[in-house]
């Protein structure tokens, strides 16, 4: 019997996206994925969202801190669960308070 997950109260569900390998700097520099100058934020997927979420909807992109999360796994997956007021910014199609840059 297969019972689906859903979000209670201020809870998201976020998949953390796959690009947590080397990345390149602005000038062409690669850093590897050991390199550790500050703590780096992580954006993920959201996939579900509690009753009183209120400006996260599924599917868009959101910024955080994963040292601060809780994990869960899912049938061999790892998720995160967070509150709403754990994430630091998003990414969507919606434009209401946007910052002029994108992904």
């Amino acid at each position: 019997m297969k019972l689906e997950i859903q979000m209670l109260h201020d809870r998201v569900l976020v998949r953390m996206s796959g690009d947590d390998g080397e990345r390149r700097s602005s000038g062409g520099i690669v850093i590897p994925a050991t390199a550790q100058v500050a703590r780096r934020l992580n954006w993920g997927d959201v996939l579900g969202v509690g009753n009183n979420v209120r400006n996260v909807k599924v599917g868009d992109r959101v910024l955080f801190n994963p040292e601060e999360q809780h994990e869960v796994e899912i049938q061999g997956e790892a998720y995160l669960v967070m509150r709403e007021r754990d994430i630091h910014a998003m990414a969507s199609e919606r434009t209401e308070h946007g910052t002029g840059l994108y992904l």
